[in-house]
């Protein structure tokens, strides 16, 4: 059996990406519940709000996007109360197969892992397998 863990969080503006890789969550019974934001800014104001709203286990995080990137986001969120940011695994998810952002990548602690898309049903299973978040039983 296969547990689901409480919240997955996707962080892109491409609409397209976020209806995808919501379904992959979906259809594989990963998350009781899905949130989608559309920017960094947008995602950072949200978990602002602590424990008056849902929390992600898991924020999938886009680099390219208008307003607030990736990158920004990270910055922003190390400002968040360190228990928050502790029951959090942040991953990049991201076209960007570029080595150097790979290796910037690296250098943010916050940074869990860095993926390239599309999510699949087998990077959903590696991420929440190599950080305990789902477990067969």
């Amino acid at each position: 059996m296969i547990t689901q863990i409480n919240c997955i969080m996707l962080v892109d503006d491409n609409k397209i990406d976020n209806f995808f890789h919501e379904r992959v969550i979906r259809k594989n019974n990963a998350a009781k519940t899905i949130l989608t934001k559309e920017s960094g800014f947008d995602a950072i104001e949200y978990l602002k709000k602590g424990k008056d709203v849902v929390q992600p286990d898991v924020i999938f995080l886009d680099i390219n996007m208008p307003g607030m990137n990736g990158w920004e986001f990270i910055e922003h969120y190390k400002s968040l109360d360190e228990n928050l940011q502790n029951s959090m695994i942040v991953v990049m998810l991201s076209t960007s197969d570029n080595p150097d952002d790979r290796a910037l990548a690296k250098t943010h602690q916050i940074l869990s892992d860095f993926k390239t898309k599309p999510l699949t049903k087998e990077m959903l299973d590696e991420v929440l397998l190599k950080y305990s978040l789902n477990r067969v039983i």
